[in-house]
Formats: structure tokens, C-alpha cells, sequence
């Protein structure tokens, strides 16, 4: 871990060195080679990390489920539609956990990738709840609470790690189980139809307002961590 860190610190203080650099006009030639080496060297690491290219795809991903439904049922059945937005985003979520665990495992971490990931996260759950309030398959309060914490916590953390103490709010279990009835709700309420018997619609709309209130209180779990450090910083 610290030696993945050290690497990203190294990587970031080099860019910083050359950009500094660019600002002597007697050292233009030089300034202009540095400046080209170390923005090709920081978007091929952006692009070419397997784990941040996962990220990209969920991101890519998104458009396509949406699009789906949208498509006149002319063109692609209602059935269909319903089928391939829940293929698609199945596979959306499996590359949330793919791309963390490939990070750790091929040691290939990376700031960019840390800021990426959240992104993308939040992107993926906000088009599918906004999708579903369209077609009446979710209630807008319930989406409006989910959208509402995604955006307070992330606004939270990043203040958080401007004091230099993100650890206090860091991913907890309670968090972890909130985000896996979310996405198990979303792909039921997505799919809508009877699978092997079951009221996907029913039995989504109940996971989703279950999700809704561990989303409730898991914000005001990580407001309840991060308290004494914002009123150690205001006073």
C-alpha cells in the first residue's frame, strides 16, 4: 500500500517539477521535451491501467441501458428492452468489484483511478433511478434521497480530505450492505417482469425503500464520524 502511494506522490511532484520548470524562458526547449514526456506518461497511465479501463467501460455503459429504452417497441420489444438494461448493467456493476480487486492484485492502484471509480459509481446509480422514476417503476422521492446522500457524502469526503482527514470517512460495512440492496433493487426493478415466480417489480420497489433508509442512516452515520474533525476546523 505505501509503496503504491509513494509511486503516485513521486509520479504527481515530477509533473509539478515540470511544469515549474516551463515557467524559465532560457530552458524553452527543454521545458517543452519534459512537459511532452510527463503528459504522455500520465494519460497512458490513465488509459492504459486495466482497472481504470473497467471504470471506463462502466462509464460507457451507461448510455447504452439507458438508450434501450428509449428505442421505439418496433424496434425492440419491450421484453428485450427490459432484458438487455438488466444484462447491461449486471455487467456494469460486476466491473465495480472487478476493478478494485484488479488494482490490489496487479498492484496497478492509482490516484486517478480513486477519483475515477466514486465517478462512475454514482453516475451509473443516478441514470438507473432516473430511468426507473421515467417509467414509473420508482418512487422520485425515494430516487432524490439516494441521488441526495451520493452527492452529500462525496461532497463530504472530499472536504474531509482537504483537512487531511479522509480516513474518518471511509467506506464502512453499513455503507457496503446499502450499496448491495441498491444495485440487487435496481436490476429487479429494471427487468420488472416474473423471474422463476417471483414479482421482480414488487420485490425491487421493497429493496429499493429498505436501500433508501440504510441510505439515510448511513449519511448520518458518516456525519456523526466526521463531526468532532469539523468542529475541531471551524473553531
Amino acid at each position: 500500500m505505501l509503496k503504491r502511494f509513494t509511486s503516485n506522490s513521486i509520479k504527481n511532484n515530477q509533473y509539478l517539477v515540470a511544469e515549474a520548470i516551463y515557467q524559465q524562458p532560457h530552458l524553452k526547449k527543454i521545458n517543452i521535451l519534459l512537459l511532452k514526456r510527463f503528459s504522455s506518461s500520465y494519460t497512458e497511465h490513465m488509459f492504459s491501467n486495466i482497472p481504470n479501463l473497467l471504470t471506463w467501460l462502466r462509464i460507457l455503459l451507461i448510455p447504452v441501458f439507458v438508450t434501450a429504452f428509449y428505442l421505439p417497441d418496433a424496434t425492440l420489444a419491450p421484453h428485450l428492452k427490459n432484458l438487455i438494461s438488466t444484462g447491461v448493467f449486471l455487467l456494469a456493476a460486476i466491473t465495480d468489484g472487478l476493478d478494485g480487486y484488479l488494482a490490489r492484485k496487479l498492484n496497478q492502484s492509482s490516484a486517478f483511478g480513486a477519483f475515477l471509480d466514486p465517478v462512475a459509481d454514482k453516475l451509473m446509480v443516478a441514470a438507473a433511478l432516473i430511468v426507473l422514476v421515467k417509467l414509473g417503476r420508482a418512487d422520485a422521492i425515494i430516487a432524490f434521497i439516494i441521488i441526495g446522500r451520493e452527492i452529500t457524502i462525496s461532497a463530504l469526503r472530499e472536504w474531509m480530505a482537504k483537512l487531511g482527514e479522509s480516513r474518518s470517512v471511509t467506506v464502512s460495512m453499513l455503507g457496503k450492505i446499502k450499496t448491495a440492496f441498491q444495485m440487487l433493487a435496481i436490476l429487479l426493478l429494471l427487468y420488472h417482469e416474473r423471474l422463476l415466480g417471483v414479482d421482480c417489480q414488487m420485490v425491487g420497489s421493497l429493496l429499493l425503500y429498505l436501500a433508501a433508509l440504510l441510505t439515510l442512516w448511513s449519511m448520518g452515520y458518516y456525519l456523526m464520524l466526521a463531526s468532532p474533525k469539523l468542529k475541531k476546523y471551524q473553531n
